[in-house]
């Protein structure tokens, strides 16, 4: 409550807004994640460009890495679905991991559901307890990964300690000031 209460406040002051279209839990996170709410928010901005809108979803507003949860991103701009999956393969080789088959097969896994988007257009990933993710454009379901290590990998871009945007980890994570 406390954390959600000063999200608020920092959105308030700020000028940042969470509205339905951006920071809302979509149906999808809410059939999913009993009692979803916010844990946190952050805006990805690379050189001058804003690029997208992130939200963090969980139950009751806590985040568990072995929970469910959901990552919400809402583009800003217009993005080539081949562009996205490769700066995702680029930041996973980027904490370390640096299996080339994996990376191979997981590319070719993301290619097959990671749509092109245009400003003011969300895509969902939510991650499963059972470690299934399921990937939503808006309303629609577009795609599911039954990997655990590429769903721990992909999220993991945004949520993992070794991530190359620490600052947007912690303001998902609802621990920024």
């Amino acid at each position: 409550m406390r954390k959600n209460t000063m999200a608020l406040i920092v959105c308030m002051v700020t000028g940042f807004h969470l509205s339905a279209t951006t920071g809302s839990a979509t149906d999808a996170v809410i059939n999913e994640i009993p009692d979803a709410e916010l844990v946190g928010s952050a805006r990805l901005t690379f050189l001058f460009w804003d690029v997208y809108d992130a939200f963090l979803f969980a139950p009751k507003g806590e985040w568990s890495g072995s929970g469910p949860f959901a990552l919400k991103l809402t583009y800003l701009r217009d993005l080539t679905g081949a562009a996205i999956v490769a700066r995702t393969i680029d930041e996973i080789e980027g904490q370390g991991f640096t299996d080339r088959s994996l990376l191979d097969r997981w590319r070719a896994q993301l290619s097959a559901i990671i749509p092109d988007v245009s400003d003011g257009v969300s895509l969902t990933g939510v991650r499963r307890a059972d470690g299934t993710v399921l990937f939503y454009r808006g309303h629609t379901l577009i795609g599911r990964v039954e990997d655990p290590l590429l769903a721990e990998r992909f999220f993991g871009v945004w949520l993992d300690k070794r991530t190359s945007q620490p600052e947007l980890r912690e303001q998902l994570l609802g621990r920024a000031s």
